[in-house]
C-alpha cells in the first residue's frame, strides 16, 4: 500500500514539474521505482509510459489556453520519433550499473542546464538571432531529445527547452510549451518501443500517469505564481540528492 501511495505522490510530483518545466518528469519517475525495487531498464520503460500521459494532459490544457504551436510541435517531434527507438535499443543493451551511471550523470547535468535556462532568460535570447540553419537545429534538437526519452525514460524536455533557446532563439515560454507538445511524440514512440520488448509494467505506468495528469493541471494553472528562484533551487537540490542516490544504487549492482 505504501509503494502504491508513493507511485501516485510522485506521479504528482512529475505533472507539475512537467507543467512548469517542460519536462517529462523521468528525473523523478525513474529514481523513484528503482528504490521501490524495479530494475533500472523496467523504470525507464514505465516512466515513458507515465510521461506519454502527463504530456498529454499538459498539452491538451496549453492547446485550449492557445498557447501551442502544431507546426513546432511537428518539426521538433519527428526526429525525435525516430531516434527515441534508438534511445530504447541502447536501454536495452546496455548493463544495469551502466544505467545507473548514466541516468546520474544526467540528473547532474540537467542542474547544470536549469542554471543554464536562468542565464538564458535574463539574457532575453528571444531577441537575438539563431546561430544555425533551422532545419538543422530542429533535428539536432528533436533527435537528441528522443534518445534520452528512450534510453532514460524522460520526456526530453529538459535538453530541448535549453537548445530552443539557443539555436531557434525562441521565448523561453514558447520553448516550454513547444516542448511539453514534442514529448507525447517523445514518450508515445518510446513507450511503444519498451513494450514490445516487453520492459512495461502497464499498472504501475498508469498510476503515475495519471497522478501526473493531476499535476500538470495544477502547475498549468497555479505554479506559475510562486517564486522562479525557488522552484529552480528546490529543483537542483533534488535533483543533486537523487544523482547521489543513483550512482549509490549502481555501486551496490
Amino acid at each position: 500500500m505504501t509503494n502504491w501511495l508513493l507511485l501516485i505522490l510522485s506521479g504528482l510530483l512529475s505533472g507539475i514539474l512537467a507543467g512548469f518545466l517542460g519536462i517529462g518528469g523521468g528525473t523523478i519517475l525513474v529514481p523513484l521505482q528503482v528504490a521501490l525495487g524495479y530494475t533500472p531498464v523496467q523504470a525507464v520503460a514505465t516512466s515513458s509510459l507515465a510521461i506519454a500521459i502527463t504530456a498529454i494532459s499538459g498539452t491538451v490544457q496549453n492547446w485550449r489556453m492557445g498557447y501551442i504551436n502544431a507546426r513546432r510541435v511537428i518539426l521538433l517531434g519527428f526526429p525525435a520519433l525516430l531516434t527515441a527507438q534508438l534511445g530504447v535499443y541502447l536501454a536495452n543493451i546496455f548493463p544495469s550499473k551502466i544505467l545507473l551511471i548514466a541516468f546520474g550523470l544526467l540528473l547532474l547535468l540537467n542542474i547544470y542546464l536549469v542554471e543554464l535556462r536562468k542565464q538564458l532568460i535574463r539574457k532575453n535570447t528571444q531577441d537575438q538571432q539563431q546561430q544555425l540553419n533551422p532545419i538543422v537545429a530542429r533535428i539536432f534538437t528533436g533527435g537528441a531529445a528522443g534518445i534520452l526519452a528512450g534510453l532514460f525514460g524522460v520526456g526530453g524536455g529538459v535538453i530541448m527547452v535549453p537548445l530552443q533557446i539557443l539555436l531557434l532563439a525562441e521565448p523561453i515560454k514558447v520553448a516550454i510549451q513547444t516542448s511539453l507538445g514534442v514529448i507525447i511524440i517523445t514518450a508515445v514512440s518510446a513507450a511503444i518501443g519498451h513494450a514490445i520488448s516487453h520492459n512495461i509494467l502497464f499498472l504501475e505506468g498508469l498510476v503515475l500517469g495519471l497522478g501526473g495528469l493531476v499535476g500538470a493541471q495544477i502547475s498549468t494553472r497555479f505554479l506559475p505564481k510562486l517564486s522562479d528562484q525557488f522552484i529552480s533551487f528546490a529543483f537542483r537540490f533534488l535533483l543533486a540528492v537523487l544523482s547521489v542516490y543513483m550512482f549509490w544504487q549502481a555501486w551496490q549492482v
